[in-house]
């Protein structure tokens, strides 16, 4: 990995890159998302401050636990500009995404914990589907494997009678 020497304020985009393990045009597109920012030369080349370094490695850090790039950027603009971040920044941000990650958790091991349990058939009829129908939250609503579609009131043109079942009212269960 190329040393950047403590004088080189800015780095390039290829420097970037090099230094944080993203790829140039991952880090394009976290400028065109707000998550890091840069400053065009007279030649109109990009040039990035070193706290980009650290900028980052803390939006690969997020993104790594599943949070969403419009967060990250909510909890960059908390930080001063031109600062590197510093593990005071990472806890105090990080420590207010701690329930909705424990939540997902939370979700991803019922789903584990369930699998077994779904026949994979899309069915929301069944009364105890934890997969696609959490405490039969469409029973209570409607019979049927789907949520059955209203019927229209009948149109000029005669209905075609169908040889198979009505796959929209169907029941699988």
């Amino acid at each position: 990995m190329p040393q950047i020497p403590e004088k080189i304020h800015e780095l390039t985009v290829g420097q970037l890159a090099a230094r944080s393990g993203a790829a140039v045009s991952a880090l394009h597109f976290y400028e065109s998302k707000g998550l890091i920012s840069s400053r065009r030369t007279s030649g109109n080349q990009r040039r990035f401050s070193r706290d980009a370094l650290r900028r980052v490695a803390f939006v690969r850090a997020a993104q790594r636990v599943g949070i969403p790039l419009a967060t990250i950027r909510e909890a960059l603009a908390e930080l001063p500009e031109g600062r590197t971040p510093t593990r005071d920044d990472w806890a105090r941000l990080s420590e207010s995404w701690r329930s909705e990650l424990d939540e997902r958790i939370k979700q991803l091991n019922r789903l584990r914990d369930h699998l077994t349990d779904c026949i994979g058939c899309g069915c929301l009829s069944l009364d105890t589907c934890v997969l696609s129908n959490p405490d039969d939250a469409f029973g209570e609503r409607r019979a049927g494997s789907r949520l059955m579609v209203e019927r229209r009131e009948p149109t000029t043109r005669p209905k075609r009678p169908s040889p198979t079942r009505d796959r929209e009212t169907e029941c699988c269960d």
